[in-house]
């Protein structure tokens, strides 16, 4: 009986997931459980409240799954690539391919890490590691590897939110710019 009460909680949370990443995505991060709860097909917020301690235990939540997701995704792309340009450049590639499947994901990690500096702070240091071997292989130029990543990481974010102001966006030609713009950015002459 306990493990299928397990398997119903674990199915409840990831639903309240799934409604918080909509939510957020089109509202932000300061989204009411009353949304959320109403998104998820919930009779009460109390429900939200029972899986989760508070709205930071939420949004923490919604962001590690968010990330998972993305990094499975990237990590997927990126397998057996082994010099680091190439890695830049499956990984400038996997995020426009994210996007391209996981919309309100990706809106709504933005709208988190507006409000999460945590976040943010782990992928730029991911990417700034990326960038560092590629330095220390020679491939890239010599620049500041963490302000690289910030850069980066916002033409990202950009594209993301363009997104949101234009549905239509051609992600494919967002994508070929995007690297291109990361190729000649930190290339080596």
């Amino acid at each position: 009986m306990r493990a299928k009460r397990t398997l119903t909680e674990q199915a409840r949370r990831g639903q309240i997931v799934a409604a918080a990443i909509e939510v957020i995505a089109e509202s932000g991060a300061q989204a009411s459980f009353k949304v959320i709860a109403e998104r998820a097909a919930l009779s009460s917020t109390g429900l939200i409240s029972y899986h989760f301690a508070n709205r930071q235990e939420l949004i923490d939540e919604v962001g590690r799954q968010i990330l998972e997701a993305f990094s499975a995704f990237v990590r997927e792309r990126t397998a057996g690539v082994d010099e680091p340009a190439e890695v830049l450049q499956a990984f400038v590639t996997a995020n426009i391919a994210f996007l391209q499947t996981h919309r309100a994901h990706a809106a709504a990690l933005v709208r988190i890490q507006q409000d999460t500096a945590e976040i943010a702070r782990s992928d730029q240091a991911q990417l700034a590691d990326v960038l560092r071997r590629g330095q220390a292989s020679g491939v890239l130029r010599t620049f500041d590897p963490q302000l690289m990543a910030v850069f980066v990481l916002s033409v990202r974010d950009g594209i993301i939110r363009q997104l949101e102001l234009d549905p239509e966006l051609d992600l494919d030609a967002a994508a070929r710019e995007f690297a291109a713009l990361v190729e000649h950015a930190t290339r080596k002459a």
